[in-house]
């Protein structure tokens, strides 16, 4: 039956028999033996202790650092300076609008700057007859009056034009209005075209700009785990993009409410995405203990069943391998936590453990 093993294993390549110990334990494969082209090694290492399975997530746009622009005038667009994918910083122009509100709102705050002149000035000329004894207090009194609410006047316009966005240095564009991008950051949508018709009550925004460094991560928390994560309990993120890199992070909040048809609550996750996690990418969240303890974590592809006992093959030496009891603090689904037999350092047959014990029977 060995031979039939290796050969299918091995194709046609010549078969080199193993070499295995007395007590059944080790067995070693001559350099070049067929047997070792199936086996994956890596070297143990320490990571941060799980409190669970990881939970499937998502990244999320990190809404204190991203910004949904909306025009606050109506009127049509006459020019785009932002494309999706243009970084932009704070105050840079988006987009230039024809808006008649503007030129409304333009055109009111100099009638009322005119018509506060005019007061001004009567106020003046009879305060001066009033000191000379020509005009009764009440005359100065009125003139006094108007003018204060002519300057009431400009100072209401003058708010609405700031409100609108609408600077000093734009007061002689006449109804054009620039959009101005309210933080600095990456735009990742946008929802303009030249000549489109625009209204403050849009259901969309015409940008969206975000930080791409600042993300979150979303994911549903069965009901039954809530006791054990927290406000702040660190994390670490995996996404497919990166299979090979763990993001960190921290819980920010946990929800109050439980969805009555899940029977999950939100979590939402700060996370240094460092440039690479985007927005609707899937995740896998991994909650971890507090106190950062370090455990070994072995996939259970490596794991051998054997009764009441678990076994792993470590590689000793180049192409020596020794038949290892662990014991389990922990078994997940794809994962397991080692309490016992294995150290960081150690390298872990973590594919192809069935092969060498197949051999390792054969040999006794």
């Amino acid at each position: 039956m060995l031979p039939l093993l290796s050969q299918a294993l091995a194709g046609d390549a010549a078969v080199l028999p193993p070499a295995t110990d007395a007590q059944g334990k080790e067995l070693s494969f001559p350099p070049g033996s067929p047997q070792l082209a199936n086996l994956e090694i890596q070297a143990l290492v320490e990571v941060p202790e799980p409190v669970m399975e990881p939970l499937n997530g998502r990244i999320a746009f990190d809404e204190n650092h991203t910004a949904r622009v909306t025009s606050p005038v109506t009127g049509r667009a006459l020019r785009i300076d932002a494309e999706i994918g243009d970084k932009v910083s704070a105050g840079q122009v988006l987009v230039e609008l024809d808006s008649p509100d503007v030129g409304s709102a333009v055109a009111e705050y100099r009638k009322a700057e005119v018509d506060f002149n005019l007061k001004k000035k009567a106020r003046d000329r009879a305060r001066l007859l009033y000191e000379n004894g020509v005009v009764a207090r009440k005359v100065l009194e009125q003139a006094e009056s108007d003018c204060s609410s002519a300057q009431a006047e400009v100072d209401r316009t003058k708010l609405h034009l700031n409100n609108l966005g609408v600077t000093e240095k734009m007061l002689s564009s006449g109804e054009n209005f620039m959009l101005h991008a309210p933080i600095a950051g990456i735009v990742v949508d946008r929802n303009i075209n030249p000549g489109s018709e625009v209204r403050p009550d849009a259901q969309e925004p015409l940008f969206v700009i975000t930080d791409p460094n600042s993300v979150w991560a979303v994911v549903d928390l069965p009901e039954r785990d809530l006791g054990l994560v927290h406000e702040g309990q660190a994390l670490e993120v995996e996404v497919d993009a990166f299979p090979d890199e763990r993001f960190a992070g921290r819980i920010l909040t946990v929800s109050e409410v439980i969805d009555p048809l899940t029977r999950r609550a939100q979590v939402r996750c700060s996370v240094d995405g460092k440039g690479k996690l985007r927005p609707q990418m899937y995740a896998r969240i991994t909650l971890l203990a507090d106190g950062n303890r370090q455990v070994i974590r072995v996939p259970n592809a490596a794991l051998i069943t054997q009764g009441l006992y678990t076994f792993v093959f470590v590689e000793t030496q180049p192409g020596h391998f020794e038949k290892r009891r662990v014991e389990l603090a922990r078994q997940g689904r794809e994962y397991s936590i080692i309490k016992d037999g294995l150290k960081a350092g150690d390298r872990l047959v973590s594919a192809g453990a069935l092969l060498l014990d197949a051999e390792l029977a054969g040999g006794q």
